[in-house]
C-alpha cells in the first residue's frame, strides 16, 4: 500500500476536511481498500487511478471522486510522483441536503467521479489555504466548505453516459498522458502516439465523453495547477514558464478568465 499522510484536518460538526499526501509507489492496482466513512475527494497534485468494480476513474486535477463508505476500490499510480488531495467527509444528513436529487441512493453517491470546474478549483485552493492557516475562523472554514461541495455537487459536468467503453478508456488514457508532463506543449500528433487514435478521433471522443476540448482539459489543468504552487513560488514568471505557457501574460490573461483574479491578487490572499 502506498504511504499516505494526513497533511492537516479540520473539523466542524458537519464536515472535517483532510489535506492528504501520497507517495504513491503502487504502479499497478493495489490491494483491496476500503473507505469506512463517504469521502469527497478533490486531487491538486500529482495523479492516480481508482477502480471500483469495472468503474476506471483517473484522479487528476479537474476531477472530484466519490468514495462512497464501505465500498472496496483498488488504487495505482501510473505516473510517478504521488499525489495530493483535500478529502471532504460530511455528515450524512448534511450530504442529503446538499446533493441533486438523483445523485444518492441509500446515502451512496451513484456516480464514482465528475469533472469540476474553475470556480470549484479556487475553493479548493482557498479551503487549503484556510486549513493551513491556525488564524481562520471556524464560520469562515466551514462556510468554505459547503460552499465547496453545494457547488461541485450542483454542476453540470458530469461524463456523458452514452460514451461506449472503450471510448472512456481512450479519454483515461489522454488523461494519463496529459497529467505525465503538465508542462509540454502537447500536439494532437504527440497524443495520438501515446495514446492510439487519429488526431480527430481524439479530439471528437474527448469532446463526447469530457464535454469540454481536449484543449480547455489541459488549460484547467496546469491553472489549477497554478493555484497549488503559486503561494509558495516567489516568482510569476517562472511558475507560468514551469506550467508551459507561452508567456507571463498569456498566463495571466488565462488565469484571470478562468478564476476572475489575477495570479498576483491571489497569491496576496494565499499570504495574507
Amino acid at each position: 500500500m502506498s504511504s499516505i499522510h494526513v497533511a492537516r484536518s479540520l473539523r466542524t460538526a458537519s464536515v472535517t476536511a483532510s489535506d492528504v499526501h501520497c507517495a504513491g509507489g503502487c504502479r499497478h492496482d493495489s490491494d483491496v481498500e476500503c473507505a469506512q466513512a463517504t469521502h469527497i475527494v478533490f486531487p491538486y497534485r500529482g495523479v492516480y487511478v481508482r477502480r471500483v468494480g469495472q468503474d476506471v476513474a483517473v484522479a487528476d486535477g479537474n476531477q472530484v471522486l466519490f468514495f462512497n463508505a464501505l465500498q472496496e476500490y483498488r488504487i495505482s499510480h501510473p505516473v510517478e510522483g504521488g499525489d495530493a488531495c483535500v478529502s471532504l467527509a460530511v455528515a450524512p444528513a448534511v450530504l442529503e441536503e446538499l446533493a441533486p436529487a438523483g445523485t444518492l441512493q441509500a446515502g451512496a453517491f451513484l456516480a464514482q467521479h465528475q469533472r469540476i470546474d474553475a470556480q470549484s478549483q479556487m475553493l479548493v485552493a482557498q479551503l487549503r489555504l484556510a486549513m493551513h492557516d491556525d488564524a481562520t475562523e471556524p464560520l469562515k472554514a466551514e462556510t468554505l466548505m459547503l460552499s465547496l461541495l453545494q457547488h461541485a455537487l450542483g454542476g453540470r459536468s458530469k461524463p456523458s453516459s452514452q460514451a461506449r467503453h472503450g471510448q472512456r478508456r481512450l479519454v483515461d488514457r489522454i488523461k494519463l498522458t496529459l497529467a505525465s508532463d503538465t508542462a509540454r506543449r502537447w500536439t494532437l500528433d504527440d497524443i495520438a502516439a501515446e495514446t492510439g487514435g487519429s488526431p480527430v478521433y481524439l479530439t471528437q471522443v474527448f469532446q463526447q465523453v469530457e464535454g469540454i476540448p481536449l484543449y480547455r482539459y489541459q488549460l484547467q489543468l496546469r491553472l489549477q495547477r497554478a493555484l497549488a504552487v503559486m503561494a509558495q513560488c516567489g516568482d510569476l514568471s517562472a511558475v507560468s514558464f514551469d506550467l508551459g505557457f507561452s508567456s507571463h501574460s498569456h498566463f495571466s490573461a488565462s488565469f484571470r478568465q478562468a478564476y476572475g483574479c489575477s495570479p498576483s491578487a491571489f497569491r496576496k490572499l494565499a499570504n495574507h
